[in-house]
């Protein structure tokens, strides 16, 4: 049983492990300099120095990054003639018009994915690794699909939304973001949602999946009545529009009160029932933690319970939170190392910031992890990635060795044994580079079991299978050369080991 502690880890036991799997939980993972460097810190510093990211100089993501007009509102003038061609049954004028919309839309599609290459750049070059990460985490969180949307702008909009307030406040700064933010309510129909009307989309996920958990700590009729609060809530071109005509101003009763509430009075009242700060304290336990794929332990909860009380008496701001569990025994305990199996966004990032591969093909990139399951910008549902085991099976495990073999050789699965693959050569001898100024561990067998240590965080590596590969080593000349490491971690980053974080 491992650690429930949430004392700080002292800063003799921050050895070079632990600075790694600080560096893959709380980011994307890093190079062996990386580690050094974090490690030389001490803990606090290395915590602070990843979540007070602020203090990191990096590129400004800007408003105009992307074309905001591409499916911008029709004007007052296309609207008349729009009407004035429905009107008469002008058919000609109205396939010009269904033609102009289809040309947008592909133009649109484009752009979407410039978007998602973008952002998968973005996570692989950041110098802030984990504001990245944590936009990444809200992204899977309050989750909203492209299709649906069908405007490309919109979830750049979001994603900056999430990258702006990655660790601000939950309450103030996200939920209260979220319910007027313009992906979130056309995906969830919330531009439907009137007084005549109620639609109850965005007022059920609000509590079921955003904050409350479901069957928490309310019932149909607070759905209902939530609802109605949100009624007039809507968008008009790329902002957040209140249509004060469309909204239900009566009297509504939720979780016992009445008032003439609407939907930021709907979210403060949320934030009065004890689940609030559980819920997303569990998920960002699963996230940052541990899978905890058969429920949580009776020592989880009882983790998940400081945190959800930090977070309550920090008044939902979530930097002291992550602070306080970075910073924690439990989360260093070896029962929670090697606990979370790799997203397919995490494993690419991971490997190319930690193995320092070339990035090769980001559109490429981009395919393999929506084969693996997780295309960015297109989560399946609104209850975003299921995560943990769900990521693997016998089809992506395939997918999963081949990214890691494309990375390393530019090789991809089309190619013949043979062929060298992509022309950007990779040199990976920066992996052992530093085993040379430790005095004895100039040995294969050392330069071996640390590529496994580093790669694969679970327990002590298999001497079998350092056995077999220290062989295969002293078979090429005994020395760790360029096309042997390359050959070695091939087959590293193939275990199924490697799957974990």
């Amino acid at each position: 049983m491992g650690t429930t502690s949430m004392k700080k880890v002292k800063d003799r036991d921050f050895n070079y492990w632990k600075a790694q799997h600080l560096l893959n939980r709380a980011g994307f993972g890093g190079t062996p300099g990386n580690i050094l460097a974090l490690r030389n810190m001490g803990p606090e510093d290395a915590v602070d120095y990843l979540i007070d990211y602020r203090d990191v100089e990096t590129e400004a993501v800007l408003p105009d990054n992307f074309d905001s007009n591409i499916m911008k509102p029709r004007s007052g003038n296309e609207r008349q003639r729009f009407n004035q061609a429905r009107q008469q049954g002008n058919e000609t004028a109205l396939e010009e018009f269904r033609k102009q919309r289809q040309e947008r839309q592909r133009i649109d599609r484009r752009q979407m994915a410039n978007i998602q290459t973008w952002w998968l750049e973005r996570m692989i070059e950041t110098p802030r690794p984990f504001q990245e990460k944590m936009t990444l985490f809200w992204h899977g969180h309050f989750a909203a699909a492209y299709r649906p949307i069908e405007d490309s702008y919109h979830l750049f909009l979001q994603n900056q939304l999430f990258r702006s307030n990655a660790v601000g406040n939950f309450k103030d700064d996200l939920v209260h973001g979220i319910i007027r933010d313009p992906a979130m309510i056309k995906y969830l129909n919330n531009n439907q949602n009137n007084k005549n009307s109620p639609n109850e989309n965005l007022a059920r996920e609000l509590m079921e999946l955003f904050t409350l958990g479901e069957g928490r700590g309310y019932g149909e009729q607070d759905i209902k009545q939530g609802a109605r609060t949100l009624t007039g809530y809507t968008y008009r071109d790329d902002e957040f529009q209140y249509l004060s005509n469309n909204h239900d101003d009566g009297l509504k009763s939720i979780f016992g009160k009445s008032g003439r509430w609407d939907g930021h009075d709907f979210v403060e009242m949320i934030f009065t029932r004890p689940s609030a700060s559980q819920f997303i304290c569990e998920k960002l336990y699963r996230y940052f933690v541990n899978d905890s794929p058969n429920g949580f332990t009776r020592e989880q909860q009882s983790v998940i319970r400081k945190m959800a009380a930090k977070l309550k008496s920090s008044k939902w701001e979530l930097k002291p939170v992550l602070r306080q569990l970075f910073l924690s025994e439990h989360f260093y305990d070896e029962d929670n190392v090697g606990a979370v199996i790799k997203s397919p966004v995490q494993l690419v990032i991971q490997a190319i910031r930690s193995l320092r591969t070339p990035t090769r093909n980001l559109p490429k990139l981009n395919e393999a992890c929506a084969l693996m399951g997780q295309s960015i910008f297109h989560p399946p549902s609104v209850k975003g990635w299921e995560g943990g085991r769900k990521w693997i099976n016998t089809s992506t495990l395939f997918i999963r060795q081949n990214i890691l073999l494309y990375l390393l050789t530019g090789r991809d699965e089309g190619s013949r044994a043979w062929d060298r693959g992509g022309s950007t050569e990779y040199d990976a001898t920066h992996l052992v580079q530093h085993l040379e100024d430790i005095e004895g561990s100039s040995t294969v067998q050392d330069g071996i079991v640390y590529l496994l240590r580093f790669a694969h965080p679970v327990a002590a590596p298999d001497g079998k299978r350092i056995d077999e590969w220290v062989e295969y080593v002293n078979n090429r000349g005994g020395r760790f050369d360029n096309t042997t490491l390359i050959n070695i971690l091939a087959l590293i980053t193939a275990a199924p080991e490697y799957q974990l974080s």
